[in-house]
């Protein structure tokens, strides 16, 4: 009963806080003119949110922090050393997308960090990840016992975790193409790793996620179409990265490609369609990420967001089972 008054507790604070945050940010920044630049190559619906503010993400990364950090204190949450992992991931990848958008910002096109310093940034946070994940005692298998796989990895592990960082974190970018897909995604994915995290002992980590989950609720508020923010790569990088890193400190490497196989599937058509066009001349998809397909096939926005919750949701409740029973 009492941890069951903590999740719920966590949920509502993170939602009431991304609520009156957004109410107060939104205006700011639009006095700000801190606005969204969009691409030449999306439709022609899509240039009617030009200028949409952007740098959403800080609501709700400023909401999770604040409501950690009161748990914290008051002695709800401890200060475990996979939280401090997690926080020092969300935080780190929030700062490179951060960065990232401000760059836009001030060049005032939808051009921000390189490909390359990206990555780089990208590789200097997964080296320290790396350290402090083997520093705690963390372990360098790969272990599904339902899948009879029991891998050691070794050092390569610190590649796996390299991989899982950066490929978690371009996946969620690559999502956010239309109102609350990315955000409404996210906030289904972390419901069901909130609730593997609990049943499987990590219960500071399902706490910090429940906190995420209601802090993403309160910001599809202001999200969802038609979108009164963006999230920009301040919000989709750290929740990508955040959500490979606590697959990787809960040992559900596979359940995240379970639950967040919408998220591979977006990022998988887009690499299809580069090797398809390089290797037939032609397109696979009529546009990707594969939700711009659907835009291109005639499927309103509202409708294509809704079709892709319900199939994370379906995944979600997939994952869960397995995620628990492996």
């Amino acid at each position: 009963m009492y941890l069951l008054t903590k999740s719920i507790l966590a949920i509502m604070l993170g939602f009431l806080s991304a609520v009156i945050l957004g109410l107060f940010f939104i205006p700011m920044l639009k006095r700000l003119h801190a606005g969204q630049r969009i691409s030449s190559y999306v439709f022609d619906r899509h240039k009617t949110k030009e200028g949409t503010p952007t740098f959403g993400g800080l609501i709700f990364i400023i909401s999770t922090l604040a409501v950690v950090s009161f748990l914290l204190l008051t002695g709800k949450m401890q200060l475990t050393e996979d939280l401090k992992i997690v926080l020092f991931v969300f935080i780190s990848y929030s700062f490179v997308g951060f960065l990232d958008d401000y760059l836009s910002y001030k060049k005032g096109k939808n051009e921000g960090l390189t490909t390359v310093q990206k990555f780089l940034m990208q590789l200097f946070i997964a080296l320290i990840v790396f350290y402090l994940y083997i520093k705690n005692g963390g372990q360098t298998k790969l272990v599904v016992s339902t899948l009879n796989i029991n891998i050691e990895m070794k050092w390569i592990y610190g590649i796996f975790i390299l991989f899982i960082l950066i490929g978690s974190s371009n996946a969620v970018n690559l999502t956010d193409g239309l109102d609350g897909l990315a955000g409404g995604l996210a906030a289904i994915s972390f419901i069901a790793f909130s609730l593997i995290s609990l049943m499987v002992g990590y219960i500071d980590m399902g706490i910090f996620t429940l906190v995420l989950t209601g802090a993403l609720i309160g910001f599809l508020f202001f999200n969802a179409y038609p979108a009164k923010i963006f999230m920009g790569d301040t919000g989709s990088l750290a929740l990508g990265a955040v959500m490979g890193v606590i697959a990787i400190l809960t040992h559900r490497e596979v359940t995240l490609l379970i639950v967040a196989f919408v998220f591979v599937a977006e990022t998988l058509s887009v690499i299809l369609q580069v090797i398809w066009v390089k290797s037939f001349n032609k397109r696979l998809f009529l546009m990707t990420p594969i939700h711009h397909h659907f835009e291109k096939l005639g499927y309103p926005e509202v409708d294509i967001v809704r079709m892709f919750w319900l199939v994370g949701l379906i995944l979600a409740m997939a994952g869960i089972i397995f995620g628990v029973w492996i």
